[in-house]
């Protein structure tokens, strides 16, 4: 899969993909990423992005030319999805990071300042997304998340293939809590069913850590979770306190 970054700060996108799994998947051509600066479509020998808003108020407008030049130079596979990073946008979510992953090209557009000229929306087919309710300093780091978690559903890209599948989020709930060695530390110790190697137990208990874990900490998630029988009547005992301390 092809990651397209459009932004006036390649330098920023290139960099924190150099490292870790993403940096990996690079250098194994699993994935490729392109960042895009909008400076060179810039119309002017100043290599301008931006100017001052029309009506006034604070802060600079990303302009219309350079951004428009930029997008018209990539080279798509036809259907492939470009993502305006912006506040405004639809909530991104793992479900969203899945479904973009189908893809074998996506390009991402990152705003600055005050935002960009409203006409990029009106010429060109942009999809808005937002990571949430929050502002940044600039699209980049939107860009960056969406690429990592896009990334992750890409076949090649994780150790194991089956972590994408397993983690927060994959099965409508929040991940069950992990250990590793030593079994005991300071006095705490891992759960014995843990270390039992009773796999079907294991599972069982991994489940129901997940049911817990979600109803405390995320409960809105369970209106939407894909819920068991079983799962629902495990949930109905932890409401009303019917779930032994050894089992919680």
């Amino acid at each position: 899969m092809n990651f397209h970054v459009l932004t006036i700060f390649p330098g920023i996108i290139t960099s924190a993909a150099s490292g870790s799994i993403l940096g990996k998947a690079l250098e194994k051509g699993v994935i490729g990423l392109n960042a895009i600066d909008i400076r060179d479509y810039a119309t002017n020998k100043h290599n301008t992005v931006d100017d001052y808003p029309y009506g006034g108020g604070p802060g600079m407008v990303m302009k219309l030319e350079p951004i428009y030049g930029a997008i018209q130079s990539l080279s798509l596979p036809e259907g492939s999805p470009l993502l305006l990073l912006t506040p405004q946008g639809e909530r991104f979510d793992h479900a969203m990071a899945r479904d973009l992953a189908s893809h074998s090209a996506l390009a991402l557009l990152c705003g600055r300042y005050e935002g960009i000229d409203d006409r990029v929306r009106d010429l060109i087919p942009v999809r808005e997304v937002s990571l949430g309710d929050f502002i940044l300093t600039g699209g980049e780091f939107a860009a960056l998340a969406i690429i990592d978690a896009v990334a992750r559903f890409v076949p090649g890209v994780l150790g194991d293939e089956e972590s994408a599948t397993e983690e927060s989020f994959a099965t409508g709930l929040l991940e069950y809590p992990q250990y590793t060695r030593p079994p005991e530390f300071m006095g705490q110790r891992v759960p014995d069913i843990l270390l039992s190697g009773d796999h079907g137990r294991v599972a069982r208990w991994r489940r129901e850590q997940s049911l817990l874990r979600t109803l405390q900490k995320r409960p809105d998630l369970l209106e939407t979770a894909d819920l068991t029988e079983e799962d629902r009547n495990f949930l109905e005992k932890a409401k009303s306190g019917q779930i032994p301390d050894d089992e919680a």
